[in-house]
């Protein structure tokens, strides 16, 4: 067993050393603050990993059980510590195996740096064992990569790469290493990068955009924030609370803005989205002024661009320029970091309340929990809803765990459902939506917080798609709690079919093995759930144990989630049932 372990933090960076190319990506890694690493060992990295034996006491590398898993866990740590991540795989399949991992971290902002090995650089281009263009493969789904064919570029690429990855709007950078690059020497020095030429990630709003942002707010009578997850990139979640609470808007947030704020606050109205809360959506169609914090205006929470909040004024928080009236013209841009910007903007804004316009949010979430919160939480159906685990989850957390979620009906109803105090507290596969994330993302979520519990809830679809990854908790003890709500289908796309394909249920139906037995095979504690009556107290355990603990649930085989808006439909055509 290879547990965790508190590292010595004995090796610092020299100054100026004769070392390997291989050694010098050590002293890389040790300088720019890396405690934990995922990967999977294979003949172009091997260097790499010999040198990775002599640093133990800096470095732990956690061995998973697939280059996905790896990249995932790396994810997962990222978005939970606020560091970046950073995951390592041999050339050939082992580099390829990262490439959804990329994408995802690419569109959902994921700071990861990821190395891969690479044959010799006399061998490139001529089809060698495992060789593959990663670098073409790449580029799309990187925020930049980069291949070194010479040991003396280690030092600096490895720097640029951090940068890179964690500055502005972060993402995942790929650096692609030759074989022979890992075994020549140079004389290593380390200087941290502190830009790049032509790179600006840090934009400023100016001061006239911010007193017209100002006044547009002071003379709104139906304002409206939805906030994402540059509040949370940004560390802005203290500014936009008080901001709020200056102004008295009611705030909405995107799948990936949750845990922004708390939960309970009473200015805090839900989520918006395809499965987002009624009033929130709808009311978007009727607000005069929407200001959007860190949030990209993804096709999910627009619906039809057409129809989406056409009678209102808007002011687009971003960092990224690229995202400006990409999707949605806006009426000003504030291009900046959102913690600088509303702090700037606070001062300006005049102290107010909206409680008309916020009674009409409450309408609404009445009307939504007549027709459909009332149904998940207090059910009368005979089979349990995935909406009563997740509130079983709240409250034997006590609102305080970490929860993972992969992609489908589950994660739609965790977010609906999840209660959080605390940020960084929702880590899900927003934007590439990818089946398989959940479950070693909430292995690098638990090394990234030890403190906190992290509970990952997953489908029995997703669930199977990363599935060995249990002998990655096995072996490195890390106490993560598992749910699989079990519903025996792939639960989404049954819904569409359900709705939309007159019941035509092609190739949802999952025949699912002995989960129970599966998780006992790997030494973690295990236990189903069936009944109503054994749900509380399965859950309560699971969360007092110190250990790696699996819970299966049996839930609904046909229920759907609602609200629910039609893709291609307008936000004001939301479906209750």
């Amino acid at each position: 067993m290879e547990p965790v372990k508190e590292l010595k933090k004995t090796t610092e960076s020299p100054k100026s050393i004769r070392v390997t190319g291989a050694e010098a990506i050590m002293h890389c890694l040790i300088a720019e603050g890396v405690d934990v690493l995922y990967g999977y060992p294979g003949g172009a990295i091997m260097p790499v990993y010999d040198e990775l034996y002599k640093f133990q006491d800096d470095l732990h590398h956690v061995l998973t059980r697939h280059e996905q898993g790896a990249i995932h866990s790396a994810q997962g740590y990222a978005r939970v510590a606020g560091k970046v991540g950073v995951a390592m795989a041999t050339s050939g399949p082992g580099a390829t195996n990262l490439v959804t991992g990329l994408a995802d971290a690419q569109i959902d902002s994921t700071p990861v740096v990821c190395i891969t090995g690479q044959v010799p650089r006399h061998l490139l281009g001529s089809d060698a064992f495992q060789e593959t263009d990663i670098i073409g493969i790449s580029t799309p789904v990187t925020k930049w990569n980069y291949q070194i064919t010479r040991a003396e570029e280690i030092p600096d690429i490895l720097a640029k790469a951090f940068f890179i990855a964690r500055s502005g709007r972060p993402g995942p950078v790929l650096i692609d290493i030759t074989k022979n690059a890992q075994f020549d020497e140079l004389d290593f020095v380390y200087t941290p990068c502190k830009g790049v030429r032509s790179y600006n990630p840090a934009p400023k709003t100016s001061e006239d955009s911010l007193r017209k942002a100002a006044e547009m707010i002071n003379s709104a009578k139906k304002p409206y924030i939805i906030y994402g997850q540059g509040v949370i990139l940004g560390n802005a979640e203290e500014e936009l609370t008080t901001f709020v609470e200056k102004t008295g808007i009611p705030a909405a947030w995107t799948i990936l803005g949750l845990s922004a704020m708390d939960s309970d606050h009473p200015l805090n109205v839900g989520m918006v989205g395809m499965h987002g809360n009624y009033g929130p959506n709808v009311l978007t169609n009727e607000c005069d002024l929407l200001l959007a914090i860190g949030m990209r205006f993804d096709d999910r929470v627009t619906g039809n661009l057409e129809t989406y909040a056409k009678q209102a004024k808007i002011i687009h928080f971003e960092i990224d320029p690229a995202e400006i009236n990409k999707n949605v013209e806006v009426d000003l841009a504030l291009l900046g970091d959102a913690k600088d910007t509303l702090s700037r903007l606070i001062p300006l804004v005049a102290k107010n309340s909206h409680p008309e316009w916020k009674a009409e949010f409450d309408k609404k979430y009445e009307e939504e929990y007549a027709a459909v919160i009332e149904r998940d939480l207090l059910p009368q159906k005979e089979g349990l809803t995935m909406g009563e685990v997740i509130a079983q989850i709240n409250k034997a957390s006590e609102h305080k765990a970490v929860i993972v979620t992969d992609v489908g009906q589950h994660q739609m109803v965790a977010c609906r459902y999840a209660k959080f105090k605390e940020s960084k507290s929702n880590i899900t596969s927003g934007g590439l939506g990818t089946m398989g994330f959940a479950l070693p993302a909430a292995i690098g979520a638990k090394m990234g917080a030890m403190e906190r519990e992290v509970v990952a809830v997953i489908g029995d679809g997703g669930y199977q798609m990363t599935i060995q990854e249990l002998g990655t908790i096995f072996q490195t003890k890390t106490p993560v709690k598992i749910v699989v709500l079990n519903n025996d289908f792939l639960g989404m796309v049954r819904q569409w079919q359900e709705l939309f394909f007159d019941k035509r249920y092609a190739s949802t139906i999952m025949t699912n093995p002995d989960f129970v037995k599966i998780a006992e095979g790997y030494h973690i504690k295990a236990r189903r759930v069936t009944e109503r009556s054994d749900l509380a107290e399965a859950v309560a355990e699971m969360i007092a144990s110190d250990e790696a603990y699996f819970l299966e649930v049996k839930v609904e085989k046909e229920d759907n989630v609602f609200p629910m808006i039609p893709s291609g439909a307008s936000v004001s055509d939301i479906r209750l049932k």
